[in-house]
């Protein structure tokens, strides 16, 4: 175990503190989880993850779970399952793909981005789902559903199998597959007094016609994803045929109430996790807005319990959301991207979405790959405003995690006729041939990893900056030799060019990767505004109020260096 900071045993401090204060309180609901164990004397942290207060809980399932599920995909190790769909035209859809590479698929995107159409097209192709319940049509309001067209690859008894479902004209035209489907919609979390499926079991001279209590794996899913004590729950039977029903609970003490006082999150899971439970092993299982009458932690834990009872049971499930929280369990393999009538695997956060799509008050828009990109991007329009007058309010940058997907998006977004603000993407430079100037995706400046061409850039310099680097680092200027030593000393070393800075922390009483990355940042965009210049210069189109450009009067001032910092340089640095 690692012995903890003075920061971290404070907190840990507090935390005690605030258990034995309110031992049954919400304080130790909320606080118990983060797996601190204080101590009088040399406090440690166990092994569990240690949270600061406010912080959310990360995901309880290992990566070497989602990676069997992955696998067991790619193997087709399934005797049902939906590989993937090909919307030929589909509403906004023309000819998108998407592939259920994990067992538990994801669709993210803002409303209107095309998210019900996908899970509509999914379970469209089962028998037992009538068109109409995702794709009704209106009469005349709905010509545009004239030539629609949908392909699907399936596994139906360990067969591959292609099927189509098409409307020529005025009707579906499918061969339905055989597979249990359980859907559930947004209706599922309405009052229970506002459901007309419940309106029989009104009245004080209601008694129900029998009463089933809960299976001990649902009781258990159920308990985890509330956190509560679900012993209680039973399920009640409206009539002799069973197929009106009503959940109740009983109380230690005896009393009894009903579903109509339950919260909706609370009947939502019950309703959820009863029904998965009872399915047969192989089913398809539909979500819409997983996320609706649910805080984000139990949003969390029912993704979580949807993966592990898919592992059980070989079950597959399709759920939308808005929730990051709901993304948090999933591999990048399980998230689909809805919007502007693309398909995009991976994780987006909910925010980018918004911006891809135009619904955020934004001046222009930049996407980079990953999160040192965002970084880079910042630090380098930045020192671009300060150097052309240009305003930093509204400016939006966002990770879309890969180069590929930047180049996609960010062309679609200004092909978008409908959004009001424009972008550009900023590839790294070992992917050249993801450049499209013309529809403004450029690169960061070098041919390699970023980080390494920043790391390099800075230590090219380090004989007259080692001491502004040191201050950056919230180092003191004494400092500069030991900062050079380190910087040298990693370059040469380093296997993985996204583990620089980390190392270099390493090496620097521990400071935080991500502060080591920020202080090379600023005094690369510093020191060499020529390339921070050449990453905007050719967005006239993008950025607004764009100033022309600035390379030819940089031309002379490039080589002068910043002012000097404001403590004395003691000693010269190391050269590189």
């Amino acid at each position: 175990m690692r012995i903890l900071s003075e920061r971290e045993a404070a907190c840990a401090a507090t935390v005690e503190q605030l258990l034995v204060l309110h031992p049954s309180s919400w304080v130790s609901d909320i606080l118990k989880p983060a797996g601190v164990s204080p101590s009088p004397t040399g406090v440690r942290a166990n092994s569990v993850h240690l949270m600061a207060l406010g912080e959310q809980e990360n995901s309880e399932i290992r990566d070497s779970e989602r990676g069997d599920l992955i696998k067991r995909v790619a193997r087709r190790a399934y005797s049902d399952y939906l590989v993937s769909m090909n919307l030929a035209h589909l509403r906004s859809y023309r000819e998108a793909y998407i592939r259920f590479d994990f067992p538990v698929t994801a669709l993210v995107g803002p409303n209107g981005g095309g998210k019900s159409t996908v899970l509509g097209a999914a379970a469209l192709i089962h028998e037992d789902v009538k068109p109409r319940q995702f794709f009704a049509k209106s009469g005349v309001y709905d010509k545009s559903m004239v030539n629609w067209r949908i392909e699907y690859e399936i596994l139906e008894k360990q067969k591959p199998i292609s099927r189509t479902a098409s409307y020529p004209k005025s009707k579906w035209n499918r061969t339905a597959i055989k597979r249990r489907i359980l859907t559930f919609g947004v209706a599922r979390t309405l009052p229970a007094t506002e459901r007309k499926d419940l309106a029989s079991f009104i009245g004080g001279a209601f008694k129900g016609f029998g009463e089933t209590v809960l299976s001990q794996e649902t009781i258990d899913a159920v308990e985890s994803i509330l956190g509560k004590e679900a012993q209680k729950y039973l399920l009640v039977s409206g009539n002799k045929k069973g197929d009106k029903q009503l959940y109740a609970a009983r109380t230690t003490d005896g009393d009894a109430y009903s579903e109509f006082h339950f919260g909706a999150g609370e009947a939502s899971v019950i309703r959820i996790v009863r029904d998965i439970e009872e399915s047969p092993d192989g089913s398809l299982i539909v979500i819409e807005e997983i996320e609706n009458g649910l805080h984000p932690i139990a949003t969390r834990r029912l993704v979580e319990y949807l993966i592990t009872v898919a592992r059980r049971k070989s079950l597959q499930v399709i759920f939308t959301t808005h929730s990051n929280d709901a993304l948090k369990p999933l591999p990048d393999e399980g998230v689909w991207a809805c919007a502007n009538g693309t398909l995009t695997q991976g994780k987006l956060d909910v925010n980018t979405l918004r911006t891809l799509t135009g619904e955020v008050n934004a001046s222009f828009a930049i996407f980079v790959e990953d999160e040192f990109g965002e970084r880079m991007a910042l630090a380098a329009f930045r020192e671009y405003s300060r150097l052309s007058g240009l305003s930093m309010l509204g400016v939006e940058v966002h990770q879309l995690g890969g180069a590929g997907t930047v180049r996609k998006l960010t062309i679609a977004h200004n092909e978008n006729p409908s959004i009001a603000f424009k972008a550009m993407g900023i590839v790294d430079g070992d992917v050249p041939h993801e450049v499209d100037e013309q529809r403004h995706v450029y690169s960061f400046p070098g041919t390699g990893d970023p980080e390494i061409h920043v790391a390099n850039a800075v230590a090219s310099k380090l004989d007259s900056i080692a001491a502004k680097l040191a201050l950056n680092l919230g180092l003191r200027t004494a400092d500069q030799q030991r900062v050079a030593d380190a910087v040298q000393t990693r370059l040469r070393t380093n296997r993985d060019p996204h583990l620089i800075f980390e190392q270099i922390g390493e090496d620097l009483d521990f400071l935080a990767g991500q502060a080591v990355a920020n202080a090379f940042l600023t005094q690369w965009a510093q020191n060499y505004p020529e390339e921070v210049v050449a990453l905007f210069e050719n967005a006239v189109a993008v950025i607004p109020d764009h100033p022309g450009s600035l390379l030819e009067p940089l031309s002379d001032s490039a080589a002068q260096e910043p002012d000097a910092p404001a403590e004395t340089v003691e000693t010269g640095a190391a050269s590189s």
